[in-house]
C-alpha cells in the first residue's frame, strides 16, 4: 500500500455514510480499513440502489477490505477485540451505549490497546438528552437551522438532496483522527476517544449565525439563492432555457454586470447605489436582472462575463460536469474497474498531495469478501473459519 497514510490499521464498524465515509477516507490515503459488517445482509448502505448495482456501497466503501463479524455474540466480540488490538482507530456509528452493552467499552478496549484511537460517530453526541435519539441527517439539517434558512420564502424549508450533514462530519471526524494520531504518536504515546456528532460539525459551517441572533436577534430566514451579504447573487434562467449562476458584491463588479446589461442607471438610484441598499432591495434587484438575462443566451452571458471580467458561470447538472473540460484535464472524474459492472465512476480522491497523492484501490468489496484474510492475520485457522460461519458469528 502506498499514501500518506500507509500502515495504519483501521478498523471500520460504521454502517451507512458518515463514519464510513470517514473511514473511506483513510483508505484514500492509504491507511489498510478492514470493514467490519453482520453476516446477516450487511451494512444498510448496500440496499442504496441495489438494483443498479449498488453504487453508494461501491464508491463509499472502496479501498476496504470486507469482513463479516456478527457484534451480538460473544465469540464475534472477542473476535473484535483481537482485530483491534493490532489496530490504530477503531470507528463506530451505533446509538451511544451499543458498544458497552456488548463489553467493547473504551475500558475494555483501551486495556487491550493503550493507542487506540476510538472514533465514535452518533447523531447527537454521546452525551446529552439527545444521546439516544436516531442519529438520521435529515434530522440534524432540520433542527441545526439549516433547513429553516434554505429555499424560498413561499416554500417550506428545503433540505439536502444528499447525505450533507453525514459528509461534513465525516470531514470533521477524518481531521480529528489525524489529530488524535499526531498527538499519540509525538506527545502521549496513548490514544483517545473521538465524539464525533453530526449535529455540531454542520452547524458550525452555517457561518456566525449564533453570533448574530446573540447579537441583536436577527434569525435568519429563507430567500432562495439570495445572500444577506452580496447583491446582486443568484441564478438566472437565459432565453434558451439554461441558467447562469452571478454574484457581484463589489463597486466595480456590481458596476460592469449592471452595465454590461444595460441596467446601468439603477446604480445611480439610492436603493441599488451600494451593496447593503441592494441586499435591502434584492427583490427589485433580482426582478431586474432576470428581465435582462431572460432576453439573453447562455453562450451570451458567458461571453459577457469573460469580457467584462465577472463571477459567471453555467448551472450544471451531473452531465455537464462530466463533459466539462477542467475536469477531464484535472480527470477529478474516475472510472474504477468492477467486477460486476465492469467499472464504476467516482470522484478522485481530494485533496490532492505532492508527494503521498491518494488512490482509489478497488470499489467497495462483495460481503465478506476478505474473511479468510483478515481472519488469518489473527490466527483464526481455516478449521475455526468454518466453525464460526456455522455459528453465525462470521
Amino acid at each position: 500500500m502506498s499514501g500518506a497514510l500507509a500502515g495504519l490499521r483501521v478498523v471500520d464498524c460504521s454502517r451507512l455514510i458518515a463514519g464510513g465515509v470517514l473511514a473511506t477516507l483513510l483508505a484514500d490515503h492509504g491507511a489498510d480499513v478492514v470493514k467490519v459488517e453482520n453476516p446477516r445482509g450487511g451494512d444498510p448502505l448496500r440496499t442504496w440502489l441495489r438494483e443498479r448495482g449498488e453504487l453508494w456501497w461501491k464508491v463509499y466503501a472502496r479501498g476496504k477490505r470486507a469482513v463479516t463479524l456478527n457484534l451480538t455474540h460473544p465469540r464475534g466480540q472477542a473476535l473484535l477485540r483481537r482485530l483491534v488490538r493490532e489496530a490504530d482507530v477503531l470507528i463506530e456509528n451505533y446509538v451511544p451505549g451499543t458498544f458497552e452493552k456488548w463489553g467493547l467499552g473504551w475500558d475494555v478496549l483501551s486495556a487491550d490497546n493503550p493507542r487506540l484511537v476510538f472514533a465514535r460517530v452518533s447523531g447527537w453526541g454521546q452525551d446529552g438528552p439527545y444521546r439516544d435519539r436516531p442519529g438520521f441527517g435529515t434530522m440534524v439539517e432540520a433542527m441545526s437551522g439549516f433547513a429553516a434558512a434554505t429555499g424560498p420564502a413561499d416554500r417550506p424549508p428545503t433540505l439536502p438532496s444528499f447525505p450533507m450533514a453525514d459528509m461534513v462530519a465525516a470531514l470533521a471526524g477524518a481531521a480529528a483522527v489525524l489529530a488524535a494520531l499526531r498527538h499519540r504518536d509525538q506527545v502521549s504515546g496513548r490514544g483517545q476517544v473521538i465524539d464525533v456528532s453530526l449535529y455540531e460539525p454542520l452547524l458550525s459551517v452555517l457561518g456566525p449565525a449564533a453570533a448574530e441572533y446573540a447579537l441583536d436577534g436577527t434569525v435568519r430566514t429563507r430567500h432562495g439563492n439570495q445572500s444577506d451579504n452580496a447583491s446582486p447573487r443568484g441564478t438566472y434562467r437565459t432565453r434558451d432555457g439554461k441558467w447562469v449562476a452571478l454574484s457581484a458584491s463589489t463597486p466595480a463588479s456590481a458596476s460592469a454586470l449592471f452595465g454590461g446589461l444595460g441596467l446601468g442607471e439603477m446604480l445611480r438610484d439610492p436603493r441599488f447605489a451600494t451593496n447593503d441598499a441592494r441586499v435591502a432591495h434584492n427583490d427589485l434587484v433580482d426582478a431586474a436582472l432576470a428581465r435582462a438575462i431572460g432576453g439573453r443566451t447562455l453562450d451570451d452571458m458567458l461571453a459577457l462575463g469573460e469580457e467584462l471580467d465577472l463571477t459567471a458561470s453555467p448551472v450544471y447538472d451531473i452531465a455537464d460536469v462530466t463533459k466539462d473540460p477542467h475536469v477531464l484535464a484535472r480527470e477529478i472524474l474516475t472510472d474504477v474497474p468492477d467486477p460486476e459492472l465492469g467499472s464504476v465512476r467516482m470522484t478522485a480522491p481530494t485533496p490532492r498531495l505532492s508527494d503521498t497523492p491518494a488512490a482509489i484501490r478497488w470499489p467497495g468489496p462483495r460481503l465478506g469478501a476478505h474473511n479468510r484474510e483478515v481472519y488469518a492475520s489473527i490466527g483464526v485457522d481455516d478449521v475455526e473459519l468454518d466453525a464460526l460461519r456455522r455459528e453465525g458469528v462470521v
